[in-house]
């Protein structure tokens, strides 16, 4: 049968019998989660500060500033050490190793807190444990800071989310979206797919990553 009897055949099968027939539904797209404010990512640094032990107050630290600060997550997170950790380029730079290897500079405002953390972790994971190979090695540490402060739920997810917004808004990103009118992330994507990124140097200078 030809294709163009068959396209017929169900827009007369539409228009006869339309319950048989429902619209086509656009692809579900997965909205990015909601960043964290700059109140909340204190309060949830108060809770590490709170934290009975030297060893869980630099874990929990750690995990709120690789998130917050290098939009760490998952796999990410379990296998950061704190030698993974530098100052280097003018910044303070952490080196992520896996599947999607960078070395990602961290805001300004986190330095200290990191490095405070890498130094105490030495060469060992930087959220804790002796396996990066576990999934649940960043949960006691979530738990840890779920205190009853009227925080929401502490998510890695959103920690990534609260670095992305910091980050979109430091070249305004926002400003050259609205410009040009784009509302998908997906353009920007294919634009950039063939430019090299720029050096570490760079990157600091950009993302407002200087340290001070």
């Amino acid at each position: 049968m030809r294709a163009g009897a068959v396209a017929g055949g169900a827009a007369d099968g539409r228009r006869v019998v339309p319950q048989f027939y429902p619209a086509d539904l656009p692809l579900p797209r997965e909205r990015a989660k909601a960043p964290y404010s700059a109140a909340q990512i204190d309060g949830y640094l108060a809770l590490a500060d709170a934290q009975p032990t030297m060893e869980r107050r630099m874990r929990a630290a750690a995990l709120v500033c690789l998130g917050a600060g290098a939009g760490l997550i998952r796999g990410d997170l379990r296998s950061a050490r704190g030698s993974d950790v530098a100052c280097q380029a003018g910044g303070v730079i952490v080196t992520v190793r896996g599947a999607r290897p960078r070395a990602v500079p961290v805001l300004a405002r986190y330095h200290g807190r990191l490095l405070a953390a890498a130094r105490s972790a030495g060469t060992g994971l930087i959220c804790g444990g002796t396996d990066p190979g576990r999934r649940n090695l960043t949960n006691p540490l979530i738990r840890a800071l779920d205190g009853g402060t009227g925080l929401p739920r502490l998510d890695t997810s959103r920690l990534r989310a609260t670095w992305l917004a910091d980050c979109a808004e430091l070249p305004g990103l926002a400003t050259f979206m609205h410009a040009a009118g784009i509302s998908c992330s997906q353009r920007p994507g294919d634009l950039v797919a063939g430019l090299e990124p720029a050096g570490e140097a760079d990157a600091v200078r950009l993302l407002g990553a200087v340290r001070r």
